[in-house]
């Protein structure tokens, strides 16, 4: 058996004889500075009442010490994962001195060591099961408790934790601080931060509550930390909160870190949400970024509320914090901040995530089955987060924006610092809506798939709105047309389905869009005239939200083979100069990019790379300086520059500093331009040892990595394989450089001997690295094979393989089912 595995019914019989009454941590991190220093002390005392003779603590580190158990020694027993506690009293105080190990994965405490001036910084990540790598605990969502923690760490760090510091004490080299304990939360959202942060302090106020604010980042990128807007959005974000929950902000401060090497977007500790370091741009930045941004600060702010004053039971119903969390930072962003056209993004970008997510053989409900911590780990996915938002979203058309937010109200009244299942929330909604919610959830929650959506003319003249795998939808069709050099809404018909076939009545109009105002979950095809028009005049359709669906409707058809990759890529060649919204633009250009590679038929694929690269080149030319689509076409043409060389002497005349006129070309940009070069045989070691040297920042270091096993060399493509499996010492960050340079260019020519042993070693990688090393490696280096039988002869002769290993390589293997039928491959298996 796999301790360190946990199971739900284990950890419900837990939580059934376990109650704790408080939590002492106490953490050294002195010694972090020095890299001779792998783990660090840590003292866990934990007073809780038991209603059995034993039971087990959760812990992951290098040693476990010593143990007492209401004042006794007990022989410190640790099998790598778990603490027998036997002999267990009504009441217990147990005391756990071990050492833990830093981390160099994002998982528990990690430890980064700045290039750019040595300075060491830690800070924490656990969800869903990895605050056992830091303290000895009940690593499980259903056992809250007030935790106090005590932090030793060197003079002049700031030190951070979930609350406010009530003690601090100094000497020349070190400090002792004492945090408040906290109010009742799970384990996976405790959290610390320690190191030479650089801090900006604020303060959000609301009648008699005072909150203090603060943003924390290295030094190093201090002048990139746009503090003044994260702060403006925070504020914005606790008004709009306070207001629509109508439950004070309840964790008494508010800090938010960004954090380097971060396996996440951001993390929604109570008290200190932690952040990825992607969103402080080093350059320039698009309004699309600072959009992303913004509604990752509002989706978190949200689980103050949906995850940590209200948690659920266990990770089944992950999506009671997570898909909430999703629908409030679009809401939140569209109602209380400048980015109001955050559902515009939603429908063509984020939703893509859920549909694709949706039609995998893996896919599951909303609300699912998750047996164990290995498959909740897997679940944080689009049908967790897109999906459920949408939903939410479907949701809120059925029953009212009011009745919505009103039963939010009740559920945080009536279970705050609680635990909760689904059944706790329908109760609440069905309460305030007047409706029984159990067949609305049956549809859309606890069922899998999503229905299509197509008008078909009948033998009778007449025309039916077909659904497949039918579910009841309240819906919108618009009907556009053409009005001078525009094409704008004439009409609208709302109407609701639940059947395979709805007759309805539609006027005349050049473009129909089935889903208008993306108010369902669902993909909605064109019909053909409807698609002429989009491919003539897609770029003056007058509203963006319309144009979003029409990109999401013309996106889902080319994945599902219903539309011809090249007619796809030949409508962005034509309309994507021209999309004015940047949310929009940096989407469809991942997309027709992912199409050329992927979708588009063999014998095609080099003459549409080409026009694609060449498509990049003219946009860039033609984009207003200094303007974010002239920035996101500069990326662009540096991505489509890896496959193809057509402007490779113009990105070297770029990088020596010739740009268009209000181009900036950051380090980001510069790396990218150069990894291309490299790539093709455009560039040399010499020249990246150079850019490393102009910036030898962590990026800098993670991206030259990168660019050296980019080079078209098959021995530089073996080492790079050699060293993502081998080299135990590769930070998070470090593993993806050398997967993606293995990678880079698409070049099979050089990776195409390796196919075979990837699935000889998926096997142990999986049973000996971290799960969140073990995923980038299997997902990262899956081979792009011309056929279906080296990963079907493993999934045949590994039926035993643990469950989540299994679920990846299947997805994998739909991913890849999905491109061969796609391009119409003559091999399929």
């Amino acid at each position: 058996m796999d301790t360190a595995n946990l199971t739900r019914e284990e950890t419900a019989a837990r939580s059934a004889a376990v109650a704790v009454r408080s939590i002492r941590v106490e953490l050294d991190l002195t010694g972090a500075p020095d890299p001779g220093n792998s783990g660090f002390p840590t003292v866990t005392t934990i007073d809780f009442d038991a209603t059995v003779s034993e039971t087990w603590l959760d812990f992951i580190g290098e040693s476990v010490d010593r143990i007492t158990l209401n004042g006794v020694d007990q022989e410190p027993r640790h099998d790598g994962a778990r603490i027998p506690l036997v002999g267990l009293a009504a009441r217990n105080i147990v005391v756990v001195e071990a050492v833990g190990a830093y981390s160099r994965s994002g998982e528990g405490l990690h430890r980064f060591v700045d290039p750019a001036d040595g300075e060491t910084y830690l800070y924490t990540q656990y969800e869903p099961a990895d605050s056992r790598r830091v303290m000895a605990c009940f690593e499980q969502p259903d056992i809250k408790a007030p935790y106090t923690f005590v932090v030793h760490a060197p003079s002049g760090w700031e030190v951070l934790s979930n609350q406010i510091a009530v003690g601090t004490q100094h000497d020349d080299a070190r400090q002792r601080v004492e945090f408040a304990a906290t109010l009742p939360i799970s384990s996976y959202i405790t959290a610390v931060a320690a190191g030479p942060y650089v801090r900006v302090d604020g303060e959000w106020s609301r009648g008699a509550q005072r909150i203090a604010l603060g943003v924390f980042a290295r030094r190093s990128l201090a002048a990139h930390l746009e503090s003044e807007e994260i702060l403006e959005i925070t504020r914005q974000g606790l008004d709009f909160f306070t207001d629509a929950f109508a439950s004070p902000y309840p964790w008494g401060k508010y800090d938010q870190i960004f954090v380097p090497e971060y396996n996440l977007g951001a993390m929604e500790n109570p008290g200190l949400v932690t952040f990825t370091e992607a969103y402080l741009s080093r350059g320039a930045a698009t309004d699309a970024q600072r959009a992303a941004r913004a509604n990752t600060i509002l989706h978190e702010m949200a689980h103050m509320w949906f995850g940590d004053l209200v948690t659920m039971r266990w990770w089944d119903d992950l999506w009671l914090k997570e898909s909430f969390a999703d629908y409030m930072g679009a809401h939140a962003s569209a109602a209380a901040t400048r980015f109001t056209d955050a559902w515009v993004k939603f429908a063509a970008n984020r939703k893509a995530w859920a549909y694709q997510q949706d039609q995998l053989p893996t896919t599951h409900p909303i609300v699912a089955d998750i047996t164990d911590l290995e498959a909740a780990k897997l679940n944080f996915d689009g049908i967790t987060y897109a999906k459920g938002a949408a939903v939410l979203k479907q949701l809120v058309a059925f029953v009212g924006e009011e009745a919505f937010f009103e039963g939010a109200r009740r559920y945080f009244a009536a279970h705050a610092f609680g635990n909760t299942t689904l059944a706790d929330l329908l109760e609440q909604l069905s309460a305030v809506s007047g409706r029984d919610m159990s067949d609305w959830s049956q549809a859309w929650l606890e069922t899998t798939g999503m229905s299509t959506l197509a008008l078909e003319e009948t033998g009778s003249g007449t025309v039916e709105l077909v659904q497949t795998d039918p579910r009841p939808h309240r819906l919108r069709i618009g009907l556009y047309g053409r009005a001078g050099d525009r094409i704008v809404r004439q009409g609208q018909v709302a109407l609701d389905i639940a059947a395979t076939r709805t007759p309805v009545d539609l006027p005349d109009a050049d473009l129909v869009i089935l889903n208008d105002d993306d108010l369902t979950y669902a993909k909605a095809r064109l019909d053909e005239r409807s698609l002429r028009t989009v491919e003539e005049s897609l770029s003056i359709v007058e509203d963006p939200l319309a144009r979003a669906l029409v990109w999401s409707s013309l996106w889902n058809a080319t994945r599902d083979g219903e539309l011809d990759a090249s007619r796809y890529v030949a409508v962005v060649r034509t309309h994507a100069p021209a999309e004015p919204n940047i949310g929009l633009l940096t989407g469809v250009i991942a997309n027709a990019a992912y199409a050329v590679r992927h979708f588009v038929v063999d014998e095609r694929r080099a003459q549409e790379q080409r026009a694609w690269t060449e498509t990049t080149w003219t946009a860039l030319q033609a984009a207003d300086a200094g303007s974010d689509a002239q920035l996101s076409w500069a990326r662009a043409l540096a991505g489509a520059s890896a496959y193809d060389d057509l402007h490779s002497v113009d990105l070297r005349v770029m990088l020596d500093g010739t740009a268009p006129d209000g181009l900036t070309i950051d380090p980001d940009l510069r790396w990218q331009m150069l990894t291309a070069l490299v790539t093709t045989g455009h560039a040399t070691t010499e020249d990246i040892e150079a850019e490393e040297a102009r910036d030898d920042t962590g990026s800098g270091r993670a991206a030259a990595r990168r660019a050296r096993a980019s080079r078209p060399d098959p021995l530089v493509r073996s080492a790079a394989w050699d060293a993502a499996w081998d080299d135990l010492t590769l930070s998070n960050d470090h593993l993806d450089a050398e997967i993606a340079g293995f990678r880079a260019g698409g070049r099979r020519d050089l990776i195409e001997p390796f196919d075979a042993t990837y699935f000889e070693r998926i096997g142990a990688a999986w049973s000996s690295r971290s799960i969140e090393l073990a995923r980038r490696l299997v997902i990262g280096l899956f081979p792009a094979t011309d056929s279906l039988s080296l990963v079907d002869t493993w999934l045949t002769e590994n039926t035993a393989a643990p469950a989540a290993l299994r679920r990846i390589v299947i997805e994998q293997r739909d991913h890849l089912a999905r491109e061969l039928r796609v391009r119409g491959a003559r091999k399929i298996g």
